[in-house]
């Protein structure tokens, strides 16, 4: 780096001042304060949630001293705010660093946090390694509560389920989750409790492919080349005018699997089948390498086979705290009406 740390997170906020300020009059507290590849410093990461500072290392380690650097700066730019550091730069990104007792104690301690009036829960530590809401999909939950007054919400790959309980919380008439962690599953509930919402939302445990090829109306076989496929929830066809598809990289089930850089189209087709005519499908691809106009054509070509018409594409671009270095940031969200 050549400038020190602390000039660099000192950029990093000044940077942010206007949108820090945007958020709390809508009732945010969450947002990315340091993003080290286009910041200085790959692989560092900052994040506040509520009332803790989440520092992810990706690469390589903190260097010796770098944690003080963090600590002071932070303690004096936002003071209050408790700093938890999760080192993920060994093998599959698990968390690797030991705390100090006292410091586990609090990375362990439940807490809360308020995006666009929505209270999500948090914890820096549980027994995943991803932070149980994404940041960086805050434009996609902002514009799905602008677009889900009155409709019906699919949200595929749910996790914690931030997107629909957003979807809720602004007027959605109807919102199901679909995930196959009942762990991820848990945490949406409690997300779901934390608000006033004006419906119940439902939760299915299940494989995304089971679900979305029963909700478009293609059907899901219990046995495939005579092997019986694990057991899954039997669920009516069903079209939706919104539907939100936030798939992993890459995961591998005895349903199908799941390749955002070869085969997107798998997962695609079944959730434009469940979207109802005239409705909106949002689509999600973290993958860097995928450029998002090849991504793109590779969708119209999809939609064009499932003999769905793409009326309209809208890119939907990280907010501010997600700087890019070359405009092309690694998460790509496209709204497609259909």
């Amino acid at each position: 780096m050549s400038s020190s740390l602390t000039d660099l997170l000192a950029a990093a906020l000044a940077a942010r001042a206007p949108l820090i300020e945007r958020l709390a009059a809508e009732q945010t507290d969450a947002y990315r304060l340091f993003h080290g590849t286009a910041e200085g410093a790959p692989g560092l990461t900052v994040d506040r949630y509520g009332a803790t500072l989440l520092v992810q290392t990706f690469h390589r380690p903190l260097e010796p001293g770098h944690l003080a650097e963090l600590q002071a700066f932070y303690a004096a730019a936002l003071p209050g705010l408790a700093l938890v550091w999760n080192d993920r730069s060994g093998r599959h990104s698990r968390i690797a660093n030991a705390l100090p007792p006292e410091h586990q104690a609090r990375a362990e301690e439940p807490g809360e946090f308020s995006e666009l009036g929505v209270r999500y829960r948090f914890q820096a530590r549980h027994g995943g390694q991803d932070p149980w809401l994404f940041l960086d999909l805050r434009a996609a939950r902002r514009r799905v509560m602008e677009e889900a007054a009155g409709k019906s919400l699919l949200n595929v790959f749910a996790y914690t389920c931030g997107v629909g309980v957003a979807a809720a919380k602004a007027g959605a008439r109807h919102v199901v989750n679909v995930d196959f962690a009942e762990s991820s599953l848990a945490v949406g509930k409690d997300n779901a409790r934390l608000n006033a919402l004006p419906i119940r939302l439902r939760f299915i445990k299940s494989d995304a492919f089971a679900a979305l090829r029963q909700y478009a109306g293609l059907g899901q076989p219990k046995m495939v080349r005579g092997k019986h496929l694990p057991s899954f929830p039997v669920l009516e066809p069903q079209r939706f005018e919104l539907v939100f598809l936030d798939p992993p990289r890459y995961a591998k089930s005895p349903f199908g699997v799941v390749d955002l850089i070869k085969d997107y189209a798998a997962l695609f087709k079944p959730a434009l089948l469940a979207t109802a005519e005239g409705g909106t499908l949002i689509c999600c691809n973290n993958v860097a390498q995928v450029h998002r106009d090849a991504w793109l054509e590779q969708l119209e070509r999809s939609a064009r086979k499932a003999g769905r018409a793409l009326r309209e594409a809208q890119w939907i671009a990280p907010e501010a705290d997600f700087p890019s270095i070359d405009g092309n940031p690694p998460l790509k969200v496209l709204l497609l009406r259909v």
